[in-house]
């Protein structure tokens, strides 16, 4: 059997473009000799689709789809992803499509991401489906790792659809394991797997297809459509897993999750505020990457407080990336703010309050260059900051979009020396200074917090491993300081609640992967 596999990036709701995509993928797989062609999970539809996978317009949509893509399929069997009105429940299904007609649904029988819990019901499961005398186990997305699963002696070809959000480590983790599955169950093995930004979410592709051995005989491109038609009855070389190195893949998903954001939802101009800092460094830079220089615009907001160095540092990165950049001091109007004010204060002495006010101040004149010349502001914060509240409200916070909020401080430090792995776009000095908020004079970030490289390990054992004060102290560390980082991070969930959409690029996400209520007793967990 000649299969082939089409991995497309899908827009939700967009069943024009996606069916298109769909058609032209089945024509280009009969040019090309193919008996069968393969779409991933939700195809149609795009996914996570949320509520709108239980709106009678919106599958009614899918359905009509479904109906064009049959039309294109003569002389070919195709297998497409789409969610499936059935008995008042919404499936997810794939729809097996013979010479022109749809012949068979196969449902999902295992619905456990947090996307879908709510929106979708249970179904039968895998089934065994004759191509051309080619019995094939059809499973539809986390079915695959359902234990002990049995296809039974016959099955001559396991075809995954997937839907597998991208998160650090996962590509050699999931080919690792569709490996062991094909060469456990002596049957070939193919995995489709989606590609793209969907709001927070990027699926990965690298899309394989595995013999009875382990071996990988296919392997589409990973963060990129591909297309490619494999025969499964010829002797193909096995392929090593292309090298997975973390800063690449996650550059790579960066910037995907924010092409998509942006492409998706009409935009076309971001602006970032440039502090002189590590976060605002690498988020400009990657937005230049995906935006183009003349697309992005860097707002300089120096205070009394900060720094000629910072000034400096934030001017060479935009002259670097060849960007406009206006630079806007804030004293005045922070001096004017705080003359409002303080006689409000009873005579209390300087302290958050007034340092929060320029975070405040930068905020809002982030926004105001959004609303009056339609400018997309992109946030900066990072997950360690964020992690321990160490963030502004209305003021760090805004943007409508972090596409750093998932990766440790340290993570950004690594980013941003492969980001300068060709030329220095990042200055020396950004990358070795002591990291500030620069809010009042000679602030430094570790007045408050511990050693980022302390923090951050402690943080990924708290968050990632989801171990205890206890367990995290036992490992080695002070008892005093991860109770702190502990208290820290339980403590701000309520400014987590009201971040802006972070793009997932780990296991355990703030606000996705990790929720927490925001009214209990803290000493259950301390």
């Amino acid at each position: 059997m000649k299969l082939a596999l089409a991995q497309l990036d899908y827009t939700i709701g967009d069943f024009a473009g996606n069916s298109s995509k769909i058609i032209h993928s089945v024509r280009q797989a009969k040019t090309e000799g193919a008996q069968l062609v393969v779409f991933a999970e939700q195809a149609i539809s795009g996914r996570p689709a949320y509520d709108l996978l239980n709106d009678p317009v919106f599958l009614e949509q899918c359905r009509e789809a479904l109906e064009e893509i049959a039309g294109h399929c003569n002389g070919i069997t195709a297998i497409v992803g789409l969610p499936l009105q059935v008995e008042n429940k919404t499936i997810s299904a794939a729809a097996i499509i013979r010479d022109g007609k749809i012949v068979k649904f196969v449902g999902k029988r295992n619905v456990i991401s947090r996307d879908e819990t709510q929106h979708l019901g249970n179904s039968k499961g895998f089934e065994i489906v004759d191509v051309d005398g080619v019995n094939i186990a059809v499973v539809i997305g986390s079915d695959i790792h359902i234990p002990n699963l049995d296809f039974g002696s016959d099955t001559d070809l396991i075809l995954s659809l997937k839907s597998t959000i991208y998160s650090r480590g996962i590509v050699a983790r999931r080919h690792e394991f569709y490996s062991k599955m094909a060469y456990r169950k002596q049957a070939k093995l193919a995995v489709l797997n989606h590609i793209g930004g969907q709001t927070d979410i990027v699926y990965d592709g690298w899309s394989t297809v595995f013999n009875e051995k382990g071996e990988c005989i296919a392997q589409l491109k990973g963060f990129e459509e591909d297309f490619t038609v494999v025969d499964l009855a010829a002797p193909l070389e096995a392929l090593p897993l292309p090298e997975q190195n973390k800063n690449a893949n996650v550059y790579r998903a960066i910037k995907l999750g924010l092409h998509d954001f942006f492409v998706k939802n009409g935009f076309s101009k971001a602006c970032v505020g440039l502090s002189g800092g590590i976060d605002s460094a690498v988020t400009c830079a990657l937005a230049v990457e995906v935006l183009g220089r003349e697309n992005v615009r860097g707002l300089i907001m120096p205070s009394k407080y900060s720094s000629d160095h910072s000034v400096e540092d934030a001017v060479a990165l935009a002259q670097n990336l060849g960007i406009r950049h206006d630079i806007v001091p804030i004293t005045d109007t922070y001096t004017a703010m705080r003359e409002a004010i303080t006689p409000l204060f009873d005579g209390k002495p300087f302290d958050v309050t007034e340092e929060n006010m320029q975070a405040h101040i930068h905020g809002a004149m982030l926004m105001a260059l959004s609303n009056k010349l339609g400018y997309i502001v992109l946030n900066t914060n990072n997950k360690s900051e964020s992690a321990v509240g160490y963030t502004t409200l209305y003021g760090d916070t805004v943007g409508a979009i972090s596409i750093l909020g998932d990766l440790y401080k340290t993570e950004v430090y690594s980013l941003a020396r492969y980001i300068n792995r060709k030329e220095r776009i990042i200055s020396e000095n950004t990358l070795t200074k002591a990291p500030s908020a620069e809010l009042r004079p000679e602030q430094k970030d570790t007045d408050y917090l511990p050693d980022y490289e302390l923090l951050d390990v402690i943080l990924y054992r708290l968050i990632e491993e989801n171990q205890s004060v206890d367990e995290i102290a036992t490992a080695g560390f002070d008892y005093d300081t991860v109770k702190k980082v502990y208290t820290l991070f339980i403590r701000n969930g309520y400014k987590r609640y009201q971040n802006p959409p972070v793009l997932r690029l780990s296991t355990v996400t703030l606000g996705k992967g990790k929720i927490l209520p925001l009214t209990y007793d803290l000493s259950c967990l301390l």
